[in-house]
């Protein structure tokens, strides 16, 4: 029932007598322990370098663009994450790892997201359990173009002290001290094309390889081979006085390709794959080269290419000649993997043959009936105690084999403890799957199990990225979605559609049909954004109406067969439904400050004077798709609204009409609800915000009074926080999306 045109229920009118002022802020709560675990998927995006340790064996390090490295651990059979401690955001892209040539306990790793900001050198003595960190003044791209390349990073197995590592920007550097210090080596001829925050990152210098046989133990290697990326110019150098002077090496690729990966045998013969653009993407061309570092003598050793480029490169240490590479953007017939046996003379494709078990990652089915074989192929090793084993990375995930000399090559995915993608959205409902989760380039999925990759994918249709899912308050099987779709497959769906409902809290799904652009002016506040093929869906709370924040927002009361424009809203507003009240919408205009609430589902909004937020909302206002929308209704109170503002944090306990601001010392950026703390009705709060210069997990249990952290410095991941969902049906348990670790979840300890 409503009351007139008021635009409130009654009773919402009737609480319009009084708004008390919400309390102070409480003092500071000692943190809570908190058990940290992974929400498995298993893998899931983009590792550009595998290196397998040549001291000791079943011992391995992967290092992903965006998400830290890893070690292989044998006696566990997982592979183990090694910078969940770092509180610093950069340092979870990794440009390039090197273990230690004689001692496996120690490796290093070069470490920088992103040009734009400061990089660092990492050295480990107990196999990546503790770091030592070491700023430096060259910046880095761990996830930028070119990550495939490598490895850049380099330690002299005749002398562990001295390392190299080949830069993006500013030369070939070295140190001398183990990594501690780090200066550039004057004496190379390429000096790098200096860093441009604004323009197309530089591939630098690819690789860097020690001759051990060209020195002794303790006095170092005299043999030192760099690859350069830059285009134009020799594609090799090397030293034959420990890096006292450099020389080109002449002949070999043609000098518009990059150098971009490669390996030297224990015979001195070098394998290099060559690549026209620095990939992952837009590599057109390539060639493969072998090279008798001996002689001299180059031999053009390219496996036949119809499209695309070569990157990765693995020998058989126990068999000299044996040599595997990999194809890059090879998108017709697809990426495939060339094995010779005979040093590059003649080469077999394993594509054709490979049979691939994907049963502990089901996702990699992607609604088709057979799993793809893998793009991005930058990442390839075979283990040098193991000829028959062999590894590589795709853009989704890590396969192993270990009959890699058989006809038909079997593959699983070697990725049991790898959660490496970047998560843009997530909802706990209260009935149902225990978590949805929308990702960057795998779509999404309904988890039943948190210890078990899901069977049930986000399909029909796929979306490439879920950027929002929301539920029905009092009906939570309703279900929408929207997304971005994949390149080249029409808007995401069969139909081309990018919304999506399901009737089974997310287990299931069907595609809805968009409504037409308006023709009115419709300028987006982002210019990446299409106001159309991103909007975002949201649904009433009974499941009887969708509501679609198009510029001009649209409802649907048929499951999409038709669309109506809701009346009296401005363009550019995008409704929040009530969790309670099926009939209760509101929306607020960051331009004016203006308040609308719809008291018939949609149909038509109404403003109506509210008071108490922000005289200034402009930098509240949302301008990408993946960002957590700042207004929340609050699950099973109706009328009760929050928003999240940079200006601090607000409450509305009637409708939107009073706004109070939260008097807490703690800065929230995204905020959500959890099942009620024990002997109490109101929802346990989550939030990701910062204290002081602590930016973490947090939680309040007396309606954000105060709040008290929930994660610790074991679990900091890199602070690169995404969105946060509360658990409504376990109390304390907090989900949390990353960008680059997955979904990590806490939850008291001794709480099963």
């Amino acid at each position: 029932m409503t009351n007139g045109k008021s635009g409130l229920t009654r009773r919402q009118a009737a609480a319009l007598a009084a708004t008390p002022l919400l309390a102070g802020a409480a003092l500071p709560q000692a943190p809570e322990a908190y058990r940290w675990r992974s929400v498995k998927v298993g893998a899931g995006g983009f590792i550009p370098g595998i290196v397998f340790s040549r001291v000791e064996r079943d011992l391995a390090y992967a290092r992903s663009d965006m998400g830290g490295a890893y070690r292989w651990d044998a006696g566990l059979s997982r592979w183990l994450p090694l910078q969940d401690d770092t509180p610093i955001p950069n340092d979870y892209g990794v440009e390039s790892i090197a273990p230690d040539p004689v001692d496996a306990n120690v490796v290093h790793a070069a470490v920088g997201v992103s040009r734009h900001a400061p990089a660092a050198m990492l050295r480990s003595e107990d196999r990546g359990t503790t770091w030592r960190r070491t700023p430096v003044e060259f910046r880095m791209g761990g996830n930028e173009d070119g990550r495939g390349l490598g490895e850049r990073l380099a330690i002299d197995p005749n002398d562990t002290r001295i390392l190299y590592y080949g830069s993006r920007h500013d030369g070939l550097q070295r140190s001398t001290d183990g990594g501690l210090n780090w200066r550039r080596v004057e004496s190379f001829p390429v000096r790098g094309l200096g860093m441009d925050l604004n323009g197309p990152t530089h591939g630098g210098l690819s690789f860097i390889l020690f001759d051990p046989t060209s020195g002794t133990p303790g006095a170092g290697s005299r043999t030192i081979l760099v690859g350069a990326a830059d285009p134009g110019g020799p594609r090799l150098f090397r030293s034959t006085d420990a890096g006292a002077t450099w020389a080109a090496v002449a002949g070999g690729p043609r000098p518009e390709l990059s150098a971009a990966k490669a390996e030297l045998d224990d015979r001195g013969v070098l394998f290099l794959t060559c690549t026209l653009g620095i990939g992952p993407n837009g590599v057109s061309d390539g060639q493969v080269w072998r090279l008798d570092t001996k002689t001299d003598q180059w031999r053009d050793i390219t496996p036949p290419r119809p499209l695309g480029g070569f990157m990765g490169v693995a020998l058989d240490r126990t068999k000299p000649g044996v040599v595997l590479v990999s194809t890059m953007n090879r998108w017709q017939p697809g990426d495939t993997l060339w094995r010779s046996i005979d040093d590059g003379r003649n080469w077999s494709s394993l594509r054709e043959r490979a049979r691939r078990d994907v049963s502990a990652t089901p996702y990699l089915y992607w609604g088709n009936d057979e799993p793809d074989f893998g793009w991005w192929i930058a990442a390839l090793a075979i283990d040098p105690f193991d000829g028959e084993r062999a590894v590589y990375a795709t853009g989704a995930t890590v396969y192993a084999t270990s009959n890699l000399s058989a006809r038909a090559t079997d593959w699983a995915p070697w990725v049991e403890g790898i959660e490496q993608t970047a998560v843009i959205t997530l909802v706990s409902p209260p009935t149902g799957p225990k978590l949805l989760t929308g990702f960057g380039d795998i779509s999404g999925f309904a988890h039943e199990d948190l210890d078990r990759s899901p069977d049930l994918q986000f399909t029909t249709p796929v979306f490439a990225n879920t950027n929002q899912i929301d539920y029905a308050g009092r009906a939570p099987n309703i279900v929408v979605r929207s997304g971005t779709p994949h390149e080249g497959v029409g808007s995401g769906g069969h139909d081309g559609s990018t919304i999506a409902w399901s009737e089974d809290a997310g287990r299931s799904w069907k595609p809805l049909g968009r409504p037409r652009p308006t023709g009115q002016a419709e300028t987006s506040p982002n210019p990446r954004m299409d106001l159309y093929r991103d909007a975002p869906i949201t649904v009433t709370a009974d499941g009887s109406t969708f509501v679609l924040v198009t510029p001009q927002v649209m409802y649907s009361d048929d499951r999409g067969a038709g669309w109506k424009p809701s009346q009296g809203l401005p363009l550019l507003l995008r409704p929040v439904a009530d969790r309670v009240d099926p009939l209760l919408l509101y929306a607020l205009d960051f331009s004016n400050g203006g308040w609308f609430v719809s008291t018939d589902g949609a149909r038509s909004f109404v403003q109506i004077a509210s008071r108490g937020l922000p005289n200034d909302l402009g930098a509240d206002r949302v301008t990408w798709r993946e960002q957590s929308w700042p207004l929340k209704a609050t699950p099973r109170h109706d009328g009760d609204l929050w928003f999240v503002s940079r200006s601090g944090l607000f409450r509305s306990r009637n409708a939107g009409q009073q706004f109070d601001r939260v008097a807490t010392d703690l800065s929230v950026e995204m905020m959500d609800f959890g099942r009620s703390p024990p002997g109490k009705t109101y929802p346990a709060l989550f939030a990701i915000g910062t204290r002081g210069d602590v930016r973490g997990v947090w939680r309040s249990d007396d309606e954000g009074v105060s709040w008290i952290r929930v994660n610790d410095a074991r679990h900091e991941y890199a602070r690169r926080f995404r969105a946060i969902a509360g658990d409504p049906r376990v109390f304390g348990r907090v989900y949390v999306a990353t960008d680059g670790r997955g979904v990590v979840y806490g939850e008291p300890e001794g709480q099963s």
